[in-house]
């Protein structure tokens, strides 16, 4: 524990001390990344030997806030969490180091950086903290400091108004999961999460408070509405931090409530799964197809955050159902894929981030249809960024596929051996589990093709360049954690015992079998990886070894009656998407934009599609507007005299006062 708050000291510390010397990039830059380094490797260190084995931790000392105390611990769920926060935060503070440099002439680093080290510090409190007091004070720091990293660029109209629709959403999450404390503290007259009381017959509300609150945070559709905002706002190491794993914080929270619940529930209530798992596939579905219609590539990335983490909730759903139906195997699988589904998220998701950050870097734009051609002039970028996007598209051997592969046993296993109704649920988690996998490998096609195959679009493409090895290390890192992952599958797995033990309330005993039946599996897949990969070198040494001593030149392809084929002639992005979002134009309803060709010989002929976010514009614009309306209403109020003022506080208090009286 000593070590875990070490850690927060020394990113509090580097934090203050890059503000203190905001006047020197360098200086700034120095102590902020290298104190975001430290800290990550000391919090790894107690976080690792916990899910090794080690007894858990907790330190509780008093506090004079009402109702709180700095009661802190790190069990197996703590420790897992903290896992992708440390080595995340760590890599992205490398790679922030060369990717701020451009701001460097324009504006002072110093405050950013105080930020970053503050969000990295308020996130290990929020996973630790075992006082509702002391988790909502380090949920609201982090959600102000993850605020002025996504309006770090404030002189744009569109960086201000997506930091205030985070900001406004991000309260009202936290309007919820105030009422969520309130009700569980109500009864042990305490906060601290070991004396939490729980009425059966309020089991289901406070679930309830907690999917809004939390889910806020996360993403659950239809409460996404910030996360396409803010992401592609924050400079991309923050917005790769923020995706992988900020939003987790949310997860964690969802999975902490299930284990304060859950008991008082004996079992949790099938409806809780089939929440979490109708939640799961809209998030999912609509997450993926509103990622495929996007231009802009961070955009792209931000409403996959969406579908994954309906994925995760999926998984979720699936363990929550085989608890309540009895089922250890339902629930083992179906928790440990969507939990492993946190870590693999964090990697790719991360790496996917960083490499549209590059892009960007080099290029200048983040509009897919100015791009092109990018593999050749960068070609670690996009091979990383290529394994980024095969590893979130599920596809074998990388991390994605293992994740998904243990939720659709789950879901296998309990059509085969459930009653009616968990089966029915477990169907629609296997088609929407399909659907949405075929749809997120179209989309990233589309990505990695419109970006970095073909010929660039524009003079900035044609000469993009590498970045440095400060930018391209960080991204290696995360590429090779998802190949990693992918081919050690089963000691994956197994390490997820002690935190499947915690979550599910299963003993160690029953967990450990479930998780050895899933190893069998697992080894043929890691089989399956290892020889793919040996055959692709063996068939490149085999290449290279028919190539060598003859000369090889490029040429002009076939060029299908074109005899000066031009970047015009490459697909576009919405060329590209159009069979799909046109077959689900009823749910994504895209304005279309189309100038067909004309004559015998056109000269010019245009396809634009435009789609806006369903939820933000039919949901939440109409209501917000409304509420507008109605307090322009009491506008009669605010006569911008002091005096009136004190007299409506004056006369609040009366009234409270003979309210209190009576």
């Amino acid at each position: 524990m000593l070590l875990l708050l070490l850690a927060v000291g020394v990113l509090l510390t580097t934090g203050c001390a890059a503000l203190l010397t905001q006047k020197s990039f360098r200086w700034s830059t120095t102590c902020a990344v290298s104190g975001a380094v430290t800290a990550s490797i000391i919090g790894i260190i107690p976080a690792t030997s916990v899910l090794l084995g080690a007894p858990a931790e907790a330190m509780h000392l008093p506090w004079r806030v009402p109702y709180g105390a700095f009661s802190i611990a790190v069990d197996a769920l703590s420790a897992f969490f903290l896992l992708p926060i440390f080595l995340l935060s760590a890599v992205t503070a490398v790679y922030g180091a060369e990717y701020m440099r451009a701001y460097r002439a324009s504006r002072s680093v110093g405050p950013p950086w105080f930020f970053f080290n503050l969000l990295v510090a308020s996130m290990v409190l929020v996973v630790i903290a075992r006082n509702g007091v002391l988790f909502l004070v380090a949920w609201e720091v982090m959600a102000l400091a993850s605020f002025f990293l996504v309006t770090f660029e404030d002189e744009k109209e569109s960086v201000r108004e997506a930091g205030w629709v985070y900001l406004v959403a991000t309260h009202l999450g936290t309007a919820f999961l105030l009422g969520l404390f309130i009700l569980l503290g109500r009864s042990a007259d305490s906060l601290d999460f070991d004396r939490f009381v729980v009425a059966p017959s309020q089991a289901g509300l406070l679930f309830v408070l907690a999917l809004i609150g939390f889910g806020t945070k996360a993403g659950f559709m239809p409460l996404h509405v910030w996360l396409p905002e803010a992401h592609p706002a924050a400079p991309s190491h923050v917005s790769a931090l923020m995706s992988g794993v900020m939003i987790k914080t949310g997860i964690y929270g969802l999975v902490r409530t299930l284990t304060v619940l859950a008991p008082a529930a004996a079992p949790p209530p099938a409806w809780w799964g089939w929440l979490l798992c109708g939640v799961g596939l809209t998030s999912g579905i609509f997450g993926v197809l509103f990622a495929l219609a996007q231009h802009d590539l961070k955009r792209l990335l931000a409403y996959h955050s969406v579908e994954n983490i309906g994925i995760i909730a999926l998984g979720l759903g699936v363990g929550v159902l085989g608890l309540s139906a009895g089922m250890p195997t339902l629930a083992v699988l179906g928790f440990a894929g969507g939990l492993l589904h946190v870590v693999n998220h964090a990697l790719f998701k991360g790496l996917l981030f960083l490499g549209a950050g590059a892009v960007a870097h080099a290029a200048g734009t983040r509009e897919i249809d100015h791009l092109g051609g990018l593999f050749k002039r960068m070609p670690w970028t996009g091979l990383t960024f290529l394994i980024g996007a095969v590893a979130i598209s599920g596809v074998p051997p990388l991390n994605g596929f293992v994740s998904e592969l243990l939720i659709y046993l789950g879901a296998f296993h309990g059509l085969a051996s459930a009653v009616s109704a968990t089966a029915v649920a477990v169907l629609c988690v296997i088609a929407g589990l399909a659907l949405i996998g075929g749809l997120a490998a179209a989309c990233f096609t589309k990505a990695f093709g419109i970006v970095f195959l073909g010929e660039p679009r524009t003079d900035r493409a044609a000469h993009a360049h590498e970045p440095s090895l400060a930018m391209r290390l960080p991204m290696l890192l995360l590429a090779a954690g998802c190949v990693l992952i992918g081919l050690l599958s089963p000691l994956a797995v197994y390490a997820l015992a002690p935190v499947l033990a915690t979550v599910t309330g299963l003993s160690p005993e029953v967990v450990s079998a479930q998780v050895a039946q899933t190893g069998g599996i697992l080894s043929f897949v890691t089989a399956g990886g290892i020889g793919l990969l040996a055959v692709i070198a063996a068939l490149a040494g085999l290449r290279s070894w028919l190539l060598s001593g003859r000369p090889v030149a490029t040429t002009q392809t076939w060029g299908c009656g074109y005899g000066r084929p031009t970047p015009r002639m490459q697909y576009t992005a919405s060329s590209f998407a159009q069979p799909l979002t046109d077959l689900f134009s009823v749910l994504l309803l895209s304005r279309r934009h189309l100038a067909p060709p004309a004559g015998l010989f056109p000269r010019a002929a245009s396809l634009a599609t435009e789609t806006a976010d369903v939820c933000g514009e039919r949901l939440y614009a109409p209501v917000f507007s409304g509420i507008g309306r109605g307090l322009a209403a009491l506008r009669w109020l605010q006569h911008g005299r002091v005096h009136l003022y004190v007299l409506y506080i004056a006369l609040t208090l009366v009234v409270l006062l003979i309210w209190k009286l009576g």
